[in-house]
C-alpha cells in the first residue's frame, strides 16, 4: 500500500472517540438507503441543514455535505434511510467546491535503455512478452494518486477518455483532472503497463490500456476518503475496466469497525461500490498493507484517524481494512527478490489471496523519471497486470474465473518462518503463491486444473504407486510450463522417486531421491510436457526406495 511511501497506514476499528468532534467547518457524510431509493433521503438532507454534493443512486449512496453537527443524528431517524456516517474526522476542504486541475509536469528526455528488471523476471513476465503482451481492448483502472500521463513510458498505453479525479467524491472528468498529485499512482502504473518502446522500463502487460481514476486529493497529504474510493468503483463499473488496481487504504482509519455507526456506513458503502463495479465485469485487485501485521488477529489499533488525532483502540476481526479486506477483493502480499515474505507486508489466514514482488521495485515517477520503492503497493500491481493478460488472453473470462485463474497458476511458495501457517500450496504469508505471468498467456481455458484428493498410502522400501487423473476438455497438447502440484506426506523425503507419467506411457521425472531427510514433498514442479496431447488419464507414480520410513499421497493437481 502507499503507507510504505506516503505517510498513512491501514486503520481498524472502534474508537471511543470514533464520532467527530463538533464540526467546526463542513462534515462529509455517507446517507445510505436501498439501491435506487435516494429521493427520499436527497429532500431529508435538504431539511436537516445539508446539502447533496454526489450521489451514486444505482447503490443507494449520497455523498452529503453539512455544517450542522447533529446532522448524522438526524438523518439516521429518516425513513427510508439506513444508515448515515461521517466520512472523516476533519473538514471537507475548500477546494472541494472547485477543484484545481493538477498541472501538467515537464518532462526528461527518454531513457536510452530497457533493461529488464528483476521482478518481471521472478514471475515470468519477461518470457510472457513473447507469447502475449496484453490487449488494448483491456483497460486496466489505476485508482490512486493519478498518473503522469505524459511520462514517455506511460503515453502509449494511456486512456484519457476513460480516466477522471473522483478527489472528494465527485468523478471529474476535465482534461488533466487525473494527473498525478504524488509520485505513488505513477509509479504503479509503469509496473503495469508501461511501454515495451525499448525505453526505461517493461509492465508486465506493456500492451493493454491504462486509465487514471485519481482517488486521492489535496497534495502533500494524499488522502483517500470513503467517497472518493465510492466514486473511484462506481466509475471503473460505469467505463467497462478489465482490472482495478488499488494500493491504498480508505482514510481515515486503518481498520473500520462494524458497531461504529460511522465506520459501518463507510463499510457498507464501499462494498456496495465494490459489489457494484464486479457486477459491471471489473476484478478488482488491492494491497495487503504495510504495517506486517496478522489481518486474521485483529487486537490493536494505534494509526486512527490518521486525519486528526491519533487515538489508540482495541479492535477485533470485525474490523476490516477496506476495500483490502471486501468481498471479492483480490488481495496481494509482498515478498522478497527471495521468495520470503516482505518485512513490512500483511500476512494472515485467509486473508492472503496471491503475493508478488514489492521490495526495491523500479518503475516509473513523474517528469520522465524513474525510481525504485517498496511496500505492498508495489506488489498489487504486478497481480493487476497478470490479471490484465488473463483478460487478454481469456477476454470472455468473468470476475470470478479470473480470480481462479490467479489462484490455479500461482506458483507455491513454502513458509518462511514461524509466523507462517498452512501448506506450501496455501498459506498466510502467501496465500495460493507467488503470481505466474507466463501462464497467464497460456492457450487453456479458465478453469483448467485438475486435482486428485484420494489418499493413497505409499508402502516401506516397496512397489510403486499411482494416482491418476483423467484430463478433458483441453484442446490440443498440454503446455511447456505444465504445472504439477504435489502433496506428499512422507518422514524421509529423500527416499521417494516421484515421477509423472503421461497418457502415452512417457515419464517425467519430478523428484528422484532427493530433499535429505525432510519431511513430505509439497511443492510445485513445472513440466515442458508440449509434446503430450493433453486429454488423457495421467498418473503420478510414487516409490519409496529405502526402509524404515512411511507416507502417502495426499492429493496433486495438473493446471494446464
Amino acid at each position: 500500500m502507499r503507507t510504505a511511501v506516503i505517510a498513512a497506514a491501514v486503520g481498524a476499528g472502534v474508537l471511543t472517540a470514533a464520532t467527530p468532534a463538533a464540526a467546526a467547518g463542513t462534515r462529509a457524510y455517507l446517507v445510505i438507503t436501498a439501491p435506487n431509493d435516494t429521493a427520499g433521503a436527497k429532500t431529508a438532507i435538504a431539511s436537516n441543514a445539508g446539502t447533496v454534493f454526489s450521489s451514486y443512486d444505482a447503490i443507494g449512496v449520497v455523498v452529503a455535505h453539512s455544517t450542522a453537527t447533529d446532522f448524522a443524528t438526524k438523518m439516521r431517524t429518516v425513513s427510508g434511510v439506513q444508515k448515515v456516517g461521517a466520512t472523516r474526522t476533519s473538514d471537507v476542504p475548500a477546494e472541494a467546491a472547485n477543484p484545481a486541475i493538477p498541472a501538467a509536469r515537464a518532462q526528461n528526455a527518454p531513457s536510452t535503455s530497457e533493461p529488464v528488471n528483476s521482478d518481471m523476471r521472478q514471475i515470468g513476465a519477461d518470457k510472457a512478452w513473447a507469447v502475449n503482451q496484453g490487449s488494448s481492448n483491456v483497460t486496466v483502472g489505476i485508482l490512486d494518486t493519478g498518473i503522469d500521463d505524459l511520462h514517455d513510458d506511460l503515453k502509449p498505453n494511456f486512456d484519457a477518455a476513460n480516466s477522471a479525479s473522483c478527489a472528494y467524491g465527485k468523478a471529474d472528468t476535465r482534461p488533466g483532472a487525473w494527473r498525478d498529485i504524488d509520485s505513488h499512482g505513477t509509479h504503479v502504473a509503469g509496473t503495469i503497463a508501461a511501454a515495451k518502446n525499448g525505453r526505461g522500463v517493461v509492465g508486465v502487460a506493456p500492451g493493454v490500456k491504462i486509465a487514471a481514476v485519481r482517488v486521492a486529493e489535496q497534495p502533500g497529504k494524499s488522502f483517500f476518503f470513503a467517497e472518493n474510493t465510492i466514486c473511484a468503483f462506481v466509475f471503473a463499473g460505469d467505463h467497462g475496466f478489465a482490472v482495478t488496481n488499488n494500493s491504498y487504504y480508505t482514510d481515515p482509519w486503518l481498520f473500520n469497525c462494524p458497531d461504529n455507526v460511522d465506520q459501518d456506513a463507510i463499510l457498507e458503502g464501499i462494498k456496495r461500490a465494490v459489489a457494484y463495479a464486479e457486477g459491471k465485469g471489473v476484478l478488482n485487485v488491492a494491497a495487503a498493507g504495510n504495517e506486517n501485521y496478522n489481518l486474521a488477529n485483529k487486537t490493536r489499533d494505534t494509526k486512527s484517524p490518521n486525519d486528526s488525532t491519533v487515538v489508540q483502540r482495541n479492535i477485533t476481526n470485525a474490523c476490516l481494512s477496506a476495500p483490502t479486506e471486501l468481498p471479492g477483493i483480490v488481495t496481494v502480499a509482498s515478498i522478497t527478490s527471495t521468495n520470503g515474505k516482505s518485512s513490512f507486508s500483511n500476512y494472515g489466514t485467509d486473508k492472503i489471496s496471491i503475493a508478488a514482488p514489492g521490495d526495491m521495485v523500479q518503475s516509473t515517477l513523474p517528469e520522465g523519471k524513474y525510481g525504485a520503492l517498496s511496500g505492498t503497493s508495489m506488489a498489487s500491481p504486478h497481480v493487476t497486470g497478470v490479471a490484465a493478460l488473463l483478460k487478454s488472453t481469456h477476454p470472455t473470462a468473468t470476475p470470478a474465473q479470473l480470480r481462479q485463474l490467479l489462484a490455479t497458476q500461482a506458483d507455491d511458495l513454502s513458509c518462511t518462518d514461524s509466523r507462517c501457517s498452512g501448506t506450501t500450496a496455501k498459506n498466510n504469508f502467501f496465500g495460493e503463491g507467488r503470481v505466474d505471468a507466463l501462464e497467464a498467456v497460456g492457450t487453456g481455458t479458465p478453469g483448467t486444473s485438475f486435482e486428485n484428493t484420494a489418499d493413497v498410502n505409499i508402502p516401506d522400501n516397496g512397489p510403486a504407486v499411482t494416482s491418476p487423473i483423467t484430463v478433458s476438455g483441453v484442446t490440443g497438447n498440454a503446455p511447456a510450463t505444465l504445472k504439477v502440484g504435489v502433496d506428499i506426506i512422507h518422514t524421509y523425503r529423500g527416499d521417494l522417486v516421484v515421477d509423472l507419467i503421461a497418457p502415452d506411457g512417457s515419464v517425467y521425472s519430478l523428484s528422484n531421491k532427493s530433499g535429505g531427510s525432510a519431511d513430505n514433498i509439497q511443492q510445485t514442479f513445472t513440466v515442458n510436457a508440449s509434446s503430450e496431447v493433453a486429454n488423457g488419464v495421467w498418473k503420478l507414480r510414487v516409490q519409496d526406495v529405502a526402509s524404515q520410513d512411511i507416507g502417502y499421497i495426499n492429493s496433486w493437481k495438473l493446471t494446464f
